[in-house]
């Protein structure tokens, strides 16, 4: 009786038990296994992808995990520098921070902020301090991480000019920054398979108007536009609808706009619509709604995920980018561009460079999403 050849994959340890280990788990093996198979392989995707889920749930519980309200302030602490967290006192594991001194030049009354050791601010897991409700549903004053008594001065990462935590806000403004990217990439994906499949598979003089708008779109320099649009939204929408307008702005005519995903699905649709399973589903009388989001989207499902994943890093710069030019969101909205509004005196920075830690927080998450994206794209062929 003829044995069964094992073949192992190039790469991998003949010992790991959880590779596919023979020619009939290569066989069997769904499109989903097999790219799991090929994606933890890449480890800067892995690691990238655990950023991003850690970003995507401290944004979820941002109230919890922030130390106070992003509105909270102390009028003496403006620019306060950061705190550096010590985590031993006599011997023994006891967190703490310094208070606070300064002094003032007597010619120009310039304040200088010093450590003042004499002062000893203790700091604790689970701590009670300023009350909030979230999501409308949960009333609580319960924090992860915060001085232990309330009202003491708590910046890990400095205060702002009103004297509030940048820690703080960076924390309640990743729940803004990272869902204008995901609502962003949905709206764009939903147009672009909607138009984009319509365009490759009806043809004819439907696939010639949506393709002369999509250059029309694409043709618009993004700087202009976005101005003129920013000058029409009125300055006393509530926050929630400026939200919303300046995704819409961002998923139709942005870089990462519905016009790109388009031309992905016409072009898959137009090699598609010749297969044997699309034309039988047309003889059998489906529906060109249910041929498309039935049928044909499914076959390269993983191709459009691993373009969400590369859109969404996108959608976050410009969004950033945009509140940093004051023609997005704006106060008491926060996000990471409105706190990078406060960055652009230069003399400021000179003087607070902590002020740019919102900066340092898009750059991890762009970083991350970008390695993310590209294991992702690398694993959607895991027969190559």
């Amino acid at each position: 009786m003829a044995q069964k050849q094992v073949i192992q994959q190039p790469g991998l340890p003949l010992s790991d038990p959880t590779q596919p280990s023979t020619t009939v788990d290569l066989e069997i093996a769904s499109q989903w296994k097999l790219m799991w198979w090929k994606f933890r392989k890449h480890k800067l995707a892995m690691a990238g992808g655990i950023v991003v889920l850690l970003y995507y749930f401290v944004a979820i519980l941002a109230e919890f995990f922030a130390p106070s309200l992003p509105t909270t302030y102390i009028d003496q602490y403006v620019f306060a520098p950061p705190q550096r967290l010590q985590f031993f006192q006599d011997g023994r594991f006891d967190p703490f921070v310094y208070g606070y001194g300064f002094e003032r030049d007597p010619v120009s009354f310039k304040k200088t902020w010093l450590v003042d050791e004499e002062t000893v601010i203790p700091v604790g897991l689970f701590v009670r301090g300023d009350e909030y409700t979230m999501y409308g549903l949960i009333t609580s004053d319960l924090h992860f991480i915060g001085p232990e008594e309330k009202g003491q001065p708590f910046y890990l990462l400095g205060s702002d000019k009103s004297g509030r935590d940048i820690f703080s806000r960076i924390i309640y403004s990743s729940r803004v920054s990272l869902t204008v990217g995901l609502v962003g990439v949905a709206i764009s994906l939903t147009l672009g398979i909607l138009m984009g499949g319509l365009s490759g598979l009806v043809g004819g003089w439907v696939d010639n108007v949506i393709q002369r708008l999509i250059e029309l779109l694409m043709s618009i320099p993004n700087l202009p536009i976005w101005l003129a649009l920013a000058a029409v939204v009125p300055i006393d929408w509530p926050a929630l609808r400026v939200y919303f307008m300046t995704t819409l702005i961002l998923a139709v005519i942005g870089q990462y706009s519905w016009t790109y995903m388009a031309r992905v699905v016409r072009s898959r649709f137009l090699s598609l619509r010749e297969e044997d399973f699309v034309l039988a589903a047309m003889l059998d009388g489906c529906s060109t709604w249910r041929l498309i989001f039935k049928h044909m989207v499914p076959s390269f499902l993983s191709h459009i995920i691993a373009s969400v994943t590369l859109a969404i890093p996108g959608m976050i710069i410009a969004e950033t980018a945009l509140s940093f030019l004051g023609l997005g969101l704006r106060p008491p909205v926060v996000s990471w561009g409105v706190m990078l509004q406060d960055s652009q005196k230069v003399g400021l920075i000179a003087t607070s460079p902590w002020l740019l830690y919102p900066g340092l927080a898009v750059f991890i998450v762009v970083l991350a999403l970008n390695f993310f994206g590209d294991g992702i794209r690398d694993a959607a062929d895991p027969y190559h």
